[in-house]
This record gives C-alpha cells, sequence and structure tokens, in this order.
C-alpha cells in the first residue's frame, strides 16, 4: 500500500511538474500586449530556438515539393533587453529598434526529382553601420529551359543543373544618412546537361543557322565555373527591415565576372530593385517594386547566369534575356493588428536587346494573399499568395515581405 501511495504521489507530482513545464513553455507563444499567438518571446528567451518556416513548392517548374526553413534570431543581451521594454508600450516594438541577426538553413525536394539545401546569415554590427548578407547552397536542379529573349526553342528542353553556389554582401552605412555602400561576391560552380538525350533537330527552330545551333548545344552541356566581385549601392530607410509598410529601399550592384577571380566567361552583371513603401493610413499600405536586371556580354551565357522575369505568378526562369524588367505592386489591408489581407498585380518584359525589350511581349501575374505578425517584436510576418500568372496558378509560402 506505501509503494502504491508513493508512485501515485510520484505520478501526480510528475503529472504537475509536466502541466507547469508545458505552461510556461506555451506561455511564451503569448503576446502578453493582446493576448495572440505570437513567437517573439520564444525566439528571444530560448538560445536554441528558431522559427520554422514550411516551403510548400507549387511552382508549375519544378511539379511541386515540399521542404523546410530553419529561422534562427540572434540579438545582443542589451538589444534584447530594449526590445522587451517596447514591447510593453508599443504595438510595433520593431520599428526604431536594430534589426536582429538571422540565420537561416534550409533543404527541400521536388516532383520532379531537384533537391536544394543550403544556409545563410544576415547581420548587423556597430549599431548597424554595417550589414552583412551571405549564403551558401548545393542543388541538383532539373527545370524546362526555353530560350533567351526571342531565340525561343520549338518546345522546351529539360536541363539538370547541379551546382554549389556561394554569394555575399558586405555593406557600409555613411554616416549621417541613410545610404550604404560595400562589395559583393557571387560564386557558381555548375554542371549542366540535358535529363533526357535530346533531339536538337525537334527543338532547335529550322531557320537557326549551324553556329547558333552549336552555341547552344556547348551551352547546355558543359561545366561551367562563374566567379564575380563587385560594389553594391543601396539607400534604406524603411521602417521594418522584416515586413515593412512605409519607406524605400534602392539598391544597385553591379558585378564583373573575370578569370582573373576564377570565372570561365566573362561578363558584366546590372541588378537594379527599388522597393517601395508608402502607409496611407492605419488600415491601408501600399507597394511598390521596380526592377531591371542587365548582362553586358559577348557570348550567350548558361541559364542559371541570365536574367530572367521576376514577378508572382511566372514560373522560376521560364522567361529569360540579357534584359529583363518588371513592376509588381501591392494593396495591403489591415483588418487588425495581426492579420493583412493583400491583393498584387505585377508585369515584366525580357529581350536580348534594349530595342527588342520595348517590343517585346507583356508578362502579367496577379493575385491575393494574406499575412499573420507571428512575431511582433521583430515585426516578423508570415502568410500565404496565391498568383495567377500567363500560363499557371503558383501558390506561395511567404516568411516577411515577398520582396
Amino acid at each position: 500500500m506505501f509503494l502504491f501511495l508513493k508512485n501515485t504521489a510520484f505520478t501526480i507530482l510528475a503529472l504537475c511538474s509536466f502541466s507547469l513545464c508545458a505552461s510556461s513553455v506555451l506561455s511564451q507563444f503569448i503576446d502578453p500586449l493582446d493576448g495572440k499567438f505570437d513567437a517573439s518571446s520564444y525566439l528571444a528567451e530560448n538560445a536554441y530556438g528558431f522559427l520554422p518556416v514550411p516551403i510548400i513548392i507549387t511552382d508549375p517548374a519544378l511539379n511541386g515539393g515540399l521542404g523546410a526553413v530553419g529561422i534562427f534570431f540572434h540579438e545582443s543581451q542589451e538589444d534584447a533587453e530594449k526590445r522587451k521594454e517596447a514591447m510593453r508600450h508599443s504595438e510595433n516594438a520593431a520599428q526604431h529598434l536594430l534589426p536582429p541577426n538571422v540565420t537561416a538553413v534550409a533543404a527541400g525536394y521536388t516532383g520532379n526529382d531537384s533537391w536544394f539545401s543550403g544556409a545563410g546569415h544576415l547581420g548587423f554590427f556597430n549599431q548597424g553601420k554595417i550589414r552583412y548578407m551571405g549564403g551558401v547552397g548545393y542543388g541538383d536542379i532539373n527545370l524546362n529551359f526555353y530560350g533567351f529573349g526571342d531565340l525561343n526553342f520549338n518546345k522546351a528542353l529539360e536541363l539538370n543543373t547541379q551546382a554549389f553556389a556561394a554569394i555575399q554582401k558586405l555593406k557600409f552605412k555613411i554616416p549621417e544618412s541613410n545610404f550604404y555602400i560595400g562589395f559583393n561576391q557571387r560564386y557558381i560552380d555548375a554542371s549542366i546537361s540535358p535529363t533526357h538525350l535530346p533531339d536538337f533537330g525537334a527543338v532547335f527552330p529550322p531557320h537557326w543557322e549551324k553556329p547558333l545551333e552549336d552555341l547552344f548545344r556547348s551551352l547546355l552541356t558543359s561545366e561551367v565555373t562563374t566567379s564575380g566581385l563587385g560594389v553594391s549601392l543601396q539607400f534604406d530607410n524603411r521602417d521594418n527591415f522584416f515586413s515593412p509598410q512605409s519607406g524605400y529601399s534602392y539598391t544597385l550592384d553591379i558585378t564583373r565576372f573575370d578569370d582573373a577571380i576564377g570565372s570561365d566567361i566573362e561578363y558584366d552583371l546590372f541588378d537594379f530593385e527599388g522597393l517601395n513603401y508608402f502607409k496611407i493610413n492605419d488600415d491601408f499600405h501600399l507597394g511598390l517594386k521596380l526592377a531591371a536586371e542587365h548582362v553586358a556580354t559577348n557570348t550567350l551565357l548558361p541559364p542559371f547566369a541570365m536574367p530572367s522575369m521576376r514577378i508572382r505568378g511566372v514560373p522560376i526562369g521560364r522567361y529569360q534575356g540579357e534584359y529583363a524588367v518588371a513592376t509588381e505592386a501591392e494593396l495591403n489591408y489591415n483588418i487588425d493588428n495581426r492579420w493583412t489581407l493583400s491583393a498584387f498585380s505585377g508585369i515584366g518584359r525580357v529581350a536580348n536587346s534594349f530595342d527588342e525589350l520595348k517590343e517585346s511581349n507583356s508578362r502579367v501575374g496577379k493575385g491575393v494573399g494574406f499575412r499573420y505578425l507571428i512575431a511582433r517584436r521583430y515585426g516578423f510576418k508570415m502568410g500565404l499568395d496565391v498568383a495567377f500568372g500567363p500560363e499557371e496558378t503558383v501558390w506561395y509560402v511567404q516568411a516577411g515581405s515577398a520582396w
């Protein structure tokens, strides 16, 4: 009887301890400001805590797929205390505070037997006066290739690209301004080949001349390394780094790929992106993206190095050329301090020369989505977009801003 009572008492104590522990853990996911689900405390107070983000790949180019991203937030004790204090008195604690350092790891597998894995880091140092972004990854990717600009195939050719990639950006703030200047580095070591033995005669248009056909044959069955260094310029006064509602971010990267730094192909890449956020009132805010990309080259580049149209609703790599321009607008409505609905529309063009760009066909994508403020202390939102493109309907799981 004594043993039974002792075991029963032990069981009750264990259950009570577990209940208290579970209650303590669950309390980290409740925001004391509004009583809603929020991961801020968990991310800030657990050294090994992270925010899991599912990757639901619905891009038709990859035939669907699944993956996951683990996002780790890091910050100093001083910054953490500032955030905790601001959290008690503000609905947007992150607006005037430094964003935390973030590390992410990701992996995924798709329906067309593609897979990828990688890791990246976003760091802010010296009170945000120094910014670093870097990442490495490896992928075995199968994608349809349609040609460049007006050099279009009769039908798509499925290419397999096995590649190791690394990118880095290091920027320094110009004192007493919102301007940053720094350096960027891009490196890709890739092996490209068709997934099946192709019938090039059926792929290439009949009017193509043999030199052009030979160039494409060598381009699509090759091992190539691209290595580039360049300068990065940015103006940034957004109110929040992850999910801004007002402010501007204009970035220009100019990168030289050269034999002197290990590149098999020499060319210049110009990449511009302008992000504009306008707070109309407490309920509505508007976003506008302007993007342009251009490669200056004397030859055709491998598909992974060519500019492509970047708007929601257009599959990865569907439209490529030496010039690619796009604009996208997004209108957001705040239902409350947590939920946001959005509607967006974008348009883009690609071509192999500036003159052709003015005459090329425009491609349009449009859609709707929603966001939930999952980590208020960091101003971090997550949600879902569905976009209707010129050929396909594409779903996107978004972590932070879509841009």
